[in-house]
């Protein structure tokens, strides 16, 4: 490579360049004498330029991300919300910077959360501080609305400060029906496999019917509508849920249900 800028670029140019760019920049010959076209054609117009920050991997990026779990979870139950227009919606543990700010641009939003939470700035967003996997009848029936995305997979690993539990998705998702009120919501999502597996300590993976089999003491739930997110990041609406779900090696569903 550096034979290359040698011969391209003449040898008085060449030692600039290597003393000014580090060498992970310049073994992207490609990539960085676009960039130094640009540059000088900038400079020649009249720009003028403080310091150099090269970045190479934009030329030819697309204009954005439209796949994977998060983009299409959010996106599809913020509109879910927006569509219904619930007295109150709770969330645990989504993301903030996803999710929780998409439905927090159109609506009040109160999130939970096992950690902390910095100042958010938002006067439509409350936190309240709990562990999910505690029982608290004063949280019992508050709300008509409930979410909670690509979380609790994560309960009883320790991961985020949690106690070990390795019952504790059962007892979180116990504990996210009681809060619901007759008749409420629930949005839930987690990793699909083929199989359930535990990946200690970044998550849990389920097959996307297990969730059907996960114990409820004084309370029924009806599933309304199944989404999923494949392997390759791509959306498939409300599709049956049953045994002839594709396999995944880690797709996302996404759970609508209703509680009685």
């Amino acid at each position: 490579m550096r034979s290359l800028i040698r011969t391209i670029l003449g040898d008085k140019l060449s030692d600039t360049l290597r003393k000014t760019f580090p060498s992970s920049i310049l073994s992207d010959f490609p990539g960085f004498y676009r960039y130094w076209k640009n540059r000088k054609s900038f400079q020649r117009l009249g720009g003028l330029i403080d310091s150099s920050h090269v970045i190479l991997s934009d030329f030819e990026d697309f204009a954005g991300e439209s796949k994977g779990h998060y983009f299409h979870q959010d996106f599809l139950v913020a509109s879910f919300i927006a569509a219904k227009n619930p007295v109150r919606h709770i969330d645990v543990g989504s993301r903030i910077d996803g999710f929780v700010a998409h439905v927090g641009s159109f609506r009040e939003i109160e999130i939970i959360d096992v950690r902390e939470l910095g100042e958010i700035g938002h006067p439509q967003v409350k936190f309240v501080q709990r562990d999910m996997m505690k029982s608290n009848p004063q949280f019992n029936e508050i709300t008509d609305s409930l979410s909670c995305l690509h979380t609790i997979e994560h309960f009883g690993l320790g991961r985020y400060g949690d106690p070990v539990n390795p019952d504790g998705y059962k007892v979180g998702f116990q504990n996210l029906v009681d809060m619901l009120k007759p008749g409420g919501t629930l949005y839930l999502s987690f990793p699909i496999s083929k199989k359930n597996e535990v990946h200690f300590n970044a998550h849990r993976v389920f097959h996307p019917t297990d969730v059907l089999t996960w114990p409820l003491s004084n309370a029924a739930l009806t599933l309304e509508r199944f989404d999923y997110v494949d392997d390759i990041g791509d959306l498939h609406r409300d599709k049956p849920l049953d045994e002839t779900t594709p396999d995944f090696v880690y797709g996302c569903g996404i759970y609508t249900f209703r509680k009685a």
